[in-house]
């Protein structure tokens, strides 16, 4: 008898739905908690080739008393410990106070250039708000210092800032008559004034494209009733672009701030392999540690220091945007 009823118990599992379909749920569930994981699998696998492993060999390098003599096989340099650290820290020393120099105008110049380019590219924005006949012109023209290649827009400054021949001297010499005499444009100080408006002229148009993203989801109808209330443009712009537009701004300052602290390409293509003094981005000046006087352990050490510096600066960031961002709701 108790045989039957064990048979006929598992007869009525076997033949319920919900006995097969609770295996299936889970096989369901996993396949799609990990396809997500699985198709980020490449991207993955290329971030670690192309980033990590080159930045893991750098952090070891910069361990090791690695100079032009051991470039052939960089593993038997000998071990330096914090060294390379100690002397790149060392301000009273030269190799330590010209790389607190290069920092201090990298800091400057990187304040500078992404203050002018989220200023310009958000008045830029705002004002191409309005309709008006020749706007989608006007914006493809904004968008050309962006969509042009580094190199090449670089070059054609270089070209401009020419003592003798330049475009720049011509105009605010010859035409305008404002210097009594053609400037030096790329050696002196005048090569930080050069080397921020090259940085400027083809930064803002990023900042541009970003904001004027971020004002299409603002609802018109705010605009509508604080005109009805009597709210001018600047009141508008102060009580309802700005704020909406935090949340853009937040990411837009952070990506300007890393793209312009690493710039290598800008100054490299504007003053050769030895920048002047006035205009020694941080990226340059490890360049020339490592490159020009074979220091490659120094090197190493110098842009560790800048990644750290960077993520700190990132993390500080973040943390207190974040917690702005809560208390405001």
């Amino acid at each position: 008898m108790t045989a039957t009823a064990a048979a006929a118990e598992a007869t009525v599992r076997k033949s319920s739905p919900g006995a097969t379909r609770g295996p299936r749920r889970r096989t369901g569930r996993l396949r799609r908690i990990g396809l997500p994981y699985l198709l980020l699998l490449p991207a993955l696998l290329l971030e670690l080739l192309v980033h990590l492993v080159p930045m893991a060999i750098g952090i070891v390098m910069s361990f090791k008393e690695l100079t032009q003599f051991y470039l052939r096989d960089w593993g038997t340099a000998p071990w330096a410990g914090l060294d390379n650290y100690t002397v790149s820290v060392d301000f009273d020393a030269p190799v330590g106070q010209a790389l607190l120099h290069s920092f201090l105008v990298t800091v400057a110049f990187t304040v500078l250039s992404v203050g002018l380019c989220w200023l310009i590219g958000t008045a830029a924005a705002v004002f191409m708000q309005d309709t008006f006949r020749g706007r989608g012109l006007l914006r493809a023209l904004f968008l050309v210092p962006y969509a042009l290649p580094v190199y090449a827009a670089v070059i054609t400054w270089v070209f401009m800032f020419q003592h003798d021949n330049g475009l720049v001297n011509h105009v605010l010499h010859d035409q305008l008559g404002l210097t009594d005499k053609p400037s030096f444009w790329l050696i002196g100080d005048n090569s930080f004034v050069a080397l921020l408006t090259v940085s400027v002229w083809k930064g803002w148009p990023f900042a541009f494209l970003i904001v004027m993203a971020g004002l299409q989801n603002i609802p018109r109808e705010l605009y509508e009733a604080a005109a009805l209330d009597g709210a001018g443009m600047i009141q508008q712009l102060r009580r309802i672009t700005l704020p909406s537009l935090r949340p853009v701004n937040q990411v837009l300052v952070l990506v300007l701030f890393l793209w312009t602290f690493n710039d290598f390409n800008t100054p490299y293509v504007l003053f050769g392999k030895s920048a002047p003094e006035a205009a020694d981005l941080i990226s340059v000046h490890i360049y020339q540690a490592s490159f020009v006087t074979w220091n490659f352990g120094t090197g190493s050490a110098m842009s560790v220091l800048l990644l750290l510096f960077l993520l700190v600066v990132t993390g500080v960031y973040l943390t207190l945007t974040s917690r702005g961002r809560r208390t405001a709701q």
